[in-house]
């Protein structure tokens, strides 16, 4: 049976000497991962730095939530859904791929087409979303054309993405430099009292005052799910970051910096968020976030806005960056493409074209907190299945144990074309979480849709639970059948050859030294 990976180092090789990161849905060979464990809490923390988080803490307001007990709710939340982006970050050193590379475990590899489109759905809807956003605010604020806001915003993104890892992490350095003084400062303007209460705009004729702000279990649950939907929805990133870490990096480790860099700064940013929303009746949290600037001196909330912007663009880069990798592995599943530097940036235009022309059509509507609010939860019920099997699969199933070559070969590698127990698994999830799935705008007030079981249960959404432990529980009954120990003597025959695909645990299973990585142990299948 030919072993062999697809080449990465012959497009490797071609940008050794090039500002463009030579990788993309290929292997990391040992010798090129140049990451240290440390860059990653800061990578994640900056993740959530944002402006965007401050909008999770919008949805707990909306739903009649105080800014206390959306603090709460958000808090938990994002703890909550934090814990599986970890876990998932896990993978990236001890398998050198990007995640949806690896979900061809589970799905096989042709059958991961139907996961991709679930997370490239994620990928380009955070930046719909976020543009949407910003055009509003710098509309509102300026009077900006908003086709020409989301032109200026992306441009320099998809460079940032196109430009790669190395970059990226670097912009992130500098957003984090940008945005902790701004949102210090934002926070300490709240916490002191320095921001007064807004009057509640007055009712339109006809319009019904809403109930005051308070507790409810319906909200909490909601602002608890958007919370944790925002940190799940990294799950299929994560990985396309940590690959660049050396092998040998300790899963307990990374797991902790990753889960207090993006757990600390989302709560802090989801806390503030709902403040805002709370005491300034906000729907928009760029005008929120220029009325607090306002408030300590005069054009300072023109700086806040700016700098907002400013940082927020690794983020989108990011979104872009994912996306891309997401696009490249739907297309090699159909047909086998060489990920070249042409591939990369085709992919990134279909990418920006595709959110350019969705986040217009959405900003001309005028309701994008509502679309936010909408989006985050859908997101959820389309990750939770994937997520579960994944690390189902991971975790107790193969226990980090995979034939990293037959991951790139169409033909004749251990998992199918059609991973039958993971769509299953997937599916079965997602069926048994629809009678559950409770869908809210808390902007205009009304229920876009209520399962059965979820109006049994007062409005009060677990879907996501249900998801969870459905799609897990099915994954391990359905594959009990799969023969580990046919996969554990083709891993092992291809450890003993080409060593530096060796996965799993480095104590039980002995690494010999790391070659480097060349056209003679690597070449492309078919």
């Amino acid at each position: 049976m030919n072993t062999n990976a697809k080449s990465a180092t012959s497009v490797s090789a071609l940008d050794d000497k090039s500002v463009v990161e030579g990788h993309s849905i290929d292997f990391i060979p040992e010798n090129e991962r140049t990451d240290k464990l440390s860059s990653q809490g800061p990578f994640w923390f900056l993740g959530n730095f944002t402006f965007f988080t401050m909008t999770i803490g919008f949805v707990g307001p909306s739903v009649g939530l105080t800014a206390l007990w959306t603090t709460l709710a958000g808090t938990l939340g994002i703890m909550f859904g934090t814990l599986f982006m970890a876990f998932h970050g896990s993978q990236g050193p001890h398998l050198g791929l990007p995640q949806m590379i690896q979900s061809r475990a589970q799905f096989g590899y042709r059958g991961v087409i139907l996961v991709l489109l679930a997370t490239l759905f994620v990928f380009a809807g955070f930046n719909i979303v976020n543009l949407v956003l910003m055009m509003q605010g710098l509309h509102t604020l300026f009077g900006f054309n908003p086709a020409v806001i989301a032109v200026a915003v992306t441009i320099p993104a998809a460079v940032l993405a196109i430009l790669g890892h190395d970059w990226m992490h670097r912009s992130f350095k500098w957003a984090l430099y940008l945005s902790l003084p701004l949102y210090g400062l934002v926070t300490l303007a709240v916490v002191m009292g320095w921001v007064p209460d807004a009057v509640l705009p007055a009712l339109a004729e006809g319009e019904v005052a809403r109930e005051p702000l308070g507790f409810n279990w319906t909200g909490f649950i909601a602002q608890f799910a958007a919370a944790a939907s925002y940190n799940i929805a990294y799950a299929p990133y994560v990985s396309d970051y940590s690959r660049y870490l050396p092998k040998n990096t300790s899963s307990g480790k990374l797991i902790a910096v990753v889960f207090l860099g993006a757990s600390l700064s989302g709560a802090w940013m989801i806390s503030v968020g709902g403040w805002l929303a709370d005491h300034l009746h906000s729907t928009d949290v760029l005008v929120a976030l220029g009325q607090v600037g306002n408030t300590v001196s005069p054009l300072m909330g023109t700086a806040v806005v700016v700098i907002t912007i400013l940082a927020f663009l690794p983020v989108i880069a990011m979104n872009i960056y994912s996306a891309k990798l997401t696009t490249l592995t739907c297309v090699d599943s159909i047909k086998h493409i060489e990920p070249t530097r042409k591939a990369r940036i085709l992919a990134i235009a279909f990418v920006i074209l595709l959110q350019l022309g969705v986040a217009l059509s959405i900003q001309s509507t005028g309701k994008g907190l509502s679309v936010l609010g909408i989006y985050l939860v859908v997101m959820l019920y389309f990750l939770v299945p994937w997520t579960s099997v994944n690390l189902t699969d991971y975790f107790f199933v193969r226990k980090g144990r995979y034939a990293i070559p037959h991951f790139f070969m169409p033909h004749g590698n251990l998992y199918g074309s059609w991973g039958l127990r993971g769509i299953a698994a997937y599916a079965i999830g997602f069926i048994s979480m629809i009678p559950f799935f409770y869908i809210y705008d808390g902007v205009e007030q009304r229920e876009v849709y209520v399962g059965p079981l979820a109006k049994a249960l007062g409005s009060i959404d677990i879907a996501w639970l249900v998801g969870l432990i459905v799609s897990g529980l099915a994954y391990y009954w359905l594959s009990r059948s799969i023969d580990l120990k046919r996969e554990e003597t083709v891993i092992q025959q291809i450890e003993k050859n080409s060593p530096q695909y060796t996965t799993g645990d480095t104590l039980t299973h002995k690494q010999q030294p790391q070659p480097v990585f060349t056209e003679s142990t690597v070449g492309r299948s078919s």
